[in-house]
């Protein structure tokens, strides 16, 4: 699932300058933008959870946009619910999580706000699940991730030949 969502994670990023910005994100469609959501999302949390994605910058992208919804129409309903909550907590707590800091006091901010670390653990235990349905939703919409242009093809990638 892993190798089958990166493919279109990676020819996303390469046909926009390997920069997800609000000029960029106008070359993407709102499934294309989702699915580079959720690879962010995914390598954050996983990382180092919700304190770091806020920390890194990610929190208007995922709390000040409609990415909780965009998941919901993707069927993901689990995923929208643990996305209010961490926006709920971002409310709260996302100034303080922005701010710059030493090494120290972002590790700090782990300690200081353990909150988030239900939202975390939810996130992990579910990851699996999650993965998968984002995988299936781009398989059952293919055309909404990449084009093929056969034109381009070239011959000998073609087995034309009939059976033997």
């Amino acid at each position: 699932m892993d190798a089958f969502i990166g493919a279109f994670v990676d020819a996303i990023y390469e046909a926009i300058g390997g920069e997800l910005n609000a000029e960029t994100m106008a070359e993407l469609n709102s499934d294309q933008i989702t699915l580079l959501g959720y690879h962010i999302l995914h390598d954050e949390v996983m990382d180092g959870g919700f304190v770091q994605l806020i920390h890194n910058g990610y929190g208007p992208f995922f709390f000040r946009n409609p990415f909780a919804k965009a998941v919901q129409q993707w069927g993901m309903e689990d995923l929208k619910r643990l996305i209010r909550k961490a926006h709920s907590l971002y409310n709260k707590y996302g100034v303080e999580l922005e701010r710059e800091c030493t090494d120290d006091e972002f590790m700090a901010l782990f300690e200081t706000h353990p909150e988030f670390d239900e939202l975390d653990d939810t996130f992990v235990e579910n990851e699996e699940d999650w993965t998968e349905m984002v995988a299936t939703y781009i398989d059952d919409h293919l055309e909404r991730f990449a084009l093929i242009d056969f034109d381009t093809l070239e011959a000998e990638d073609v087995d034309t030949s009939s059976p033997s």
